[in-house]
C-alpha cells in the first residue's frame, strides 16, 4: 500500500477545502455543520460507489437509488474561515477547527480558541503515514494518533467489553449461531462508527465510515515500532469516506451520528410489551394446536403478553424451509388460527428469510425475472449454503426484487392476518467472488456493500406494511443491519447461547448498540442456542430482559425444551412479578421511545453516558440506566443474594425502588438481591409515571395512570415530560398526541407537584395517584392544593395549558 504524499492547496468551494496530490489523487472536507466535517479521499478512478442509502440527514429517507454522495441537501452547511499558510490550512466553524498538513496530508481537530490563540488538538491523524491506498486493489486505510488515556466506544453489535480499547474487530454480517458474547466476532452487524472519550480533555467525538465493504478497526491491539500509538480503519474495498463528529459530551456525539444517519422509527406501543417465540413451537407437527392454546396458557399462569412471533417452521415442507409458504398440514387454516390470536389480543410477527432454496416452488419463477444475486461472469444466480441445503438469495438493489418482495408480504403474511415482518437470517453469507447487485440500474459487487441487502429487505417489509394498513404504525424486525437500519426496525443480538457469561456480556452489547444509534433493541431471554436455562437463570435474565425495548423469549434448546416463563413452576413467581413490573412502568418506557425517535438520545444507557462527569462510571460494570430516571443492577453471577453496586455522582443521592432506602451518590454500595427481583434505584428527585393496564395493551382500558416520586431530600425541582397517544397509529405526526409537563418542587417541609397537558390528543386519564418512600413525610400539594396524607393514595388532578 501507498501513502498519499504531500498535498497541494487548490481552493476553498461553496461547502468546503479542496486539495490534490503528485499521483492523482484528490482529497476534499466538507463542512456541514458547525460540529460536523466529512473527509473524502477521491482516487483518480473516482468513487468506487457513487451514492449512500446510510445517510438520511434532517430524517429525510434516502432515495430507493440511494443518495449522491457528493450531495449536500439536508445539511446546514455553515460558513466557515479558512486561514491559509505555506505548509498548512486551517479552517474553523463556532465548534470545530480542522488544521491540515500539506506535507504528508493529516488532519488534526482542535476547539476554537480564545482570542486568537492556536488551538490544541484534541485528535490527529498519525503523524506518519495516515492514509493508504493499494497499488493493485481496492484496499484502503485511515490512521489517526491515539492518546494513552482515550476510551473507544461503539462499533454497534459487538462483544466484551465497551471499551474497545486494546482489541480489534472485523466487520462482516454472519450467521454466528451460538457465538461467545465476550469474544466473538465478527457477528450480526456492520457499524462503522466508534466514538471516543478523552477524560484528560474533558472531551468527546465520534467517526463515522461511510462504507460497508469488508473491514478491521484497530484500537491498541496492532502496535508498530515506527508510528508510535494508533488505531485503524482498513477495508478491503469501497471509499475513504469518514465524518468528524465533534461532541464535547458523549451524548451530543450519539445525537449527532443518529440524526445523520436518520433517527429511529417509533414503533407501536404494542411492540414494548412481552412476547414469545421458538423454533421448537412452529417446528412441531401440533404447531396449530400449540399456537392456538399460547394465549390461554398465558392467562392460565398470569402472564402479561401481547405478541407471538411466528417462526419459520411455519414455511417447513419436508424438513426444507421455502419462505412465503404454508405448511397445510400443521396449519390447515391459518386465517382461522391467526384471527383467534388477533381476538386473544396477540400480535403476531412472521419470519421471512430472503433465501429461495433451489426447489421453492416459486425459485424458477424468481430466477426468469432476475431477482437474485447474480454472478457477474455467468448471468447465473449464485447458489450458496442457506439452512436446509442450498439457494439463491434476493437482490433487494433490483427494483423488480424489491416490488415481488413486497406482493408476497402482502399476499402470503399481511392479508393472512399477520402484521409484522421479522427478518432473519438476512446477512447475505454470499463468498463468491464474482456475485453482484443489480445496484438499483448501477451494477456493484456484493462484496462493496453486502449489509446493504439487510438494510433495504427491511425498508421494503416496513413500507409494505405501511402500505397494507396506513392507520397502522409498522413494526419490523431484522437480525442483520448496518447505520440507517434504525429508521424502519428493531433489532436485537441473534442467536445467543445460554449461559451466565452471555446474559452479562449482552447486557454491555445492548448498550454499546445505544451508543451506536440502534436504540430500539433486545436480547433472546433465556438464551437461543444450547441447553435451556436452569431455573435461577431464566429469573436473572428475565430481570434484565424486562427493562430493555424488546422483551422477548426465544430458543432452540436442546432436546427441544421450549423456554417459557412457566417451564419452572417453583420461580414462576418472581417471573411474573418482574414482568408485571414491566408493564407497570409502560408509560415511562413509551416515552422513552418516543424520545429515542425525537431527540436521539438511547432507552438504555451506560452510566457514563448521563453521568460522564464521574469518572467511576467508566469503570467495568453490569448495570445500566433506563432513560435518565432509572438505575437498573441485573444480577448476573450464580448464587448471588447481595448485589455490589457503584451509584454515580450527578443527583444527591439514590432511592431503593423495592425496599425504600436512601442511598447517597458516588459510593460502593452492597443492596439486597433476592431471587424475587433485580435491585432497581430512582434517582433523587425523580419522577416516573405508571400504568396499571396489563396486558394485552390494545384490549384492556388505559384509563388510570400513577406516579412514583422520589422527591429531593435536600431541596430542589425536577420536571419530566410525559408523551400520550393512541399508540398505535401514525398520527401522532401530524400532531395527535399530548405532552403532560410533570413539575415536582421541594423546599423546606413541603413537596409542590403539578401536571399540565398541552396538545390535541385527549388521554384516558384524567390525573394520577401518587407513591412516595414510606420515609417521606413532608407536605404534599398537588396543583396548588394541600393533598390529604390521611388518604390512602393522594390523587392530582390533569390541568389544561
Amino acid at each position: 500500500m501507498k501513502a498519499l504524499g504531500r498535498a497541494r492547496f487548490v481552493g476553498r468551494e461553496v461547502n468546503g477545502l479542496s486539495f490534490e496530490f503528485a499521483n492523482g489523487f484528490r482529497a476534499r472536507l466538507f463542512i456541514l455543520d458547525s460540529g460536523l466535517v466529512r473527509v473524502l479521499v477521491l482516487p483518480p478512478g473516482g468513487l468506487r460507489l457513487r451514492r449512500t442509502w446510510s445517510l438520511a440527514p434532517n430524517g429525510r429517507d434516502v432515495p430507493w437509488t440511494g443518495r449522491d454522495r457528493l450531495d449536500p441537501d439536508g445539511f446546514p452547511c455553515p460558513d466557515f474561515a479558512v486561514e491559509e499558510a505555506e505548509d498548512r490550512i486551517r479552517l474553523s466553524t463556532d465548534e470545530l477547527v480542522a488544521t491540515v498538513e500539506l506535507d504528508e496530508f493529516r488532519v488534526s481537530w482542535s476547539r476554537p480558541g480564545a482570542d486568537g490563540a492556536a488551538p490544541a488538538p484534541f485528535a490527529t491523524d498519525r503523524p506518519t503515514q495516515s492514509y493508504f491506498f493499494a497499488r493493485r486493489s481496492t484496499a484502503i486505510a485511515h490512521y489517526m494518533a491515539r492518546s494513552p488515556g482515550a476510551r473507544h466506544f461503539g462499533l454497534g453489535d459487538k462483544s466484551g467489553a465497551l471499551d474497545r480499547t486494546g482489541r480489534r474487530f472485523r466487520f462482516l454480517n454472519m450467521d454466528a449461531l451460538g457465538y461467545d458474547a465476550e469474544i466473538g466476532d465478527p457477528l450480526y452487524k456492520h457499524v462503522p462508527f466508534y466514538l471516543v472519550h478523552d477524560a484528560e480533555r474533558d472531551i468527546a467525538y465520534g467517526l463515522f465510515y461511510d462504507n460497508l465493504a469488508t473491514a478491521a478497526m484497530d484500537f491498541g491491539c496492532e502496535r508498530d515500532n515506527y508510528h508510535g500509538q494508533y488505531r485503524v480503519y482498513a477495508a478491503e474495498d469501497g471509499d475513504l469516506d469518514y465524518y468528524f463528529l465533534f461532541g464535547p459530551r458523549i451524548r451530543d456525539v450519539v445525537a449527532r451520528y443518529t440524526a445523520l444517519t436518520g433517527g429511529t422509527a417509533f414503533a407501536p406501543k404494542w411492540s414494548l410489551g412481552f412476547a414469545c417465540t421458538s423454533m421448537d413451537i412452529f417446528d412441531a407437527s401440533d404447531a396449530d394446536h400449540r399456537t392456538r392454546t399460547f394465549m390461554d396458557t398465558c392467562r392460565r399462569h398470569d402472564i402479561p403478553c401481547d405478541a407471538l412471533h411466528f417462526g419459520s417452521g411455519y414455511t417447513t415442507i419436508g424438513g426444507r424451509r421455502y419462505v412465503f409458504t404454508w405448511n397445510q398440514d400443521k396449519f390447515p387454516e391459518p386465517k382461522e388460527t391467526l384471527a383467534a390470536l388477533r381476538e386473544s389480543g396477540l400480535h403476531v410477527a412472521a419470519n421471512l428469510k430472503p433465501c429461495l432454496l433451489n426447489d421453492h416452488p416459486r425459485y424458477r419463477d424468481a430466477e426468469a425475472a432476475g431477482l437474485f444475486i447474480r454472478d457477474s461472469g455467468r448471468g447465473a444466480p449464485v447458489i450458496a449454503q442457506f439452512w436446509d441445503g442450498v439457494g439463491a438469495q434476493l437482490d433487494f438493489t433490483n427494483p423488480d426484487t424489491v416490488d415481488w418482495w413486497q406482493r408476497q408480504v402482502t399476499e402470503q403474511i399481511l392479508s393472512q392476518g399477520i402484521g409484522s415482518a421479522w427478518n432473519d437470517n438476512n446477512e447475505y453469507e454470499i463468498w463468491e467472488e464474482d456475485a453482484a447487485c443489480a445496484g438499483m440500474g448501477e451494477p456493484f459487487p456484493l462484496s462493496l456493500n453486502r449489509p446493504l441487502q439487510a438494510l433495504l429487505m427491511t425498508r421494503a417489509s416496513f413500507e409494505a406494511q405501511r402500505a397494507f394498513a396506513p392507520d397502522r404504525r409498522p413494526y419490523v424486525v431484522t437480525r442483520a443491519g448496518c447505520p440507517g437500519t434504525q429508521r424502519y426496525a428493531q433489532s436485537w443480538t441473534g442467536d445467543n447461547l445460554t449461559a451466565w457469561k452471555t446474559l452479562r456480556f449482552n447486557l454491555r452489547q445492548g448498550l454499546s448498540l445505544g451508543l451506536s444509534g440502534m436504540f430500539n433493541i433486545g436480547h433472546d431471554v433465556g438464551g437461543f442456542a444450547g441447553p435451556p436455562p436452569d431455573p435461577e437463570l431464566l429469573v436473572r435474565w428475565v430481570q434484565a430482559g424486562a427493562f430493555h425495548p424488546r422483551f422477548l423469549m426465544n430458543s432452540w434448546s436442546e432436546g427441544g425444551k421450549v423456554t417459557l416463563p412457566w417451564m419452572y413452576p417453583d420461580v414462576i413467581d418472581p417471573v411474573r412479578a418482574t414482568m408485571r413490573l414491566r408493564y407497570r412502568l409502560m408509560p415511562y418506557l413509551y416515552t422513552l421511545a418516543w424520545r429515542a425517535c425525537r431527540e436521539h438520545v438511547p432507552i438504555l444507557r451506560s452510566t457514563f453516558f448521563e453521568f460522564d462527569g464521574d469518572p467511576e462510571t467508566f469503570a467495568p460494570c453490569d448495570e445500566f440506566l433506563l432513560g435518565d430516571q432509572l438505575l437498573v443492577a441485573p444480577v448476573v453471577e450464580p448464587g448471588q443474594r447481595n448485589r455490589e453496586l457503584y451509584l454515580p455522582r450527578g443527583p444527591a443521592g439514590w432511592w431503593d425502588i423495592h425496599t425504600g432506602a436512601w442511598q447517597a451518590a458516588g459510593e460502593r454500595v452492597s443492596v439486597p438481591a433476592p431471587l424475587d427481583y433485580a435491585p432497581l434505584f430512582a434517582r433523587d428527585g425523580a419522577i416516573v409515571p405508571t400504568s396499571d393496564q396489563m396486558a394485552p395493551l390494545v384490549k384492556t382500558p388505559d384509563d388510570r395512570r400513577g406516579l412514583m416520586l422520589f422527591p429531593h431530600r435536600e431541596g430542589g425541582e425536577s420536571r419530566f415530560t410525559l408523551f400520550e397517544d393512541d399508540g398505535i397509529s401514525p398520527a401522532w405526526e401530524d400532531g395527535a398526541f399530548c405532552l403532560i409537563e410533570i413539575v415536582m418542587r421541594c423546599e423546606g417541609g413541603t413537596i409542590e407537584v403539578s401536571a399540565i397537558k398541552d396538545g390535541a390528543f385527549t388521554p384516558g386519564f384524567h390525573g394520577f395517584a401518587i407513591t412516595l418512600p414510606s420515609s417521606e413525610t413532608r407536605a404534599l400539594i398537588l396543583n396548588g392544593q394541600p393533598a390529604d396524607r390521611e388518604a390512602d393514595i393522594p390523587y392530582l388532578p390533569l390541568s389544561n395549558a
